[in-house]
C-alpha cells in the first residue's frame, strides 16, 4: 500500500466522520442558540432547559437521517474492505 493510497483512505475517514457528524452538530448549534437567547430574554438560567431540548433535537436527527447515516457507513465500510482485500 503506498503512502497516497493511505492518505486516501484517511482523508475518507475523515470526511465520512464529518459528514456523520454536521447534522447532530448543527441541530445542537441551533437548539443550544434559541434555548439561550429565550434565558438572556427570560432572566430563567437553568442548565435542564437546554440539555433536554438537545436530547429531543438528536433523537429526531437519527429519526429522519438514520438511513442516510447506515447507508454511508456501510459505503464507507465496503470500500474499506475492497482496499484490504485488494492489498492481499
Amino acid at each position: 500500500m503506498a503512502q497516497g493510497d493511505l492518505l486516501g483512505v484517511a482523508r475518507e475517514a475523515i470526511m465520512t466522520g464529518l459528514m456523520i457528524s454536521a447534522p447532530f452538530l448543527v441541530v445542537s448549534l441551533i437548539i443550544g442558540l434559541v434555548i439561550s437567547v429565550l434565558q438572556a430574554a427570560t432572566q430563567i438560567h437553568d442548565q435542564n432547559l437546554v440539555f433536554v431540548p438537545k436530547i429531543i433535537g438528536t433523537a429526531a436527527v437519527v429519526l429522519v437521517l438514520g438511513s442516510w447515516i447506515i447507508t454511508i457507513m456501510m459505503n464507507f465500510t465496503e470500500d474499506l474492505f475492497t482496499m484490504i482485500q485488494s492489498i492481499f
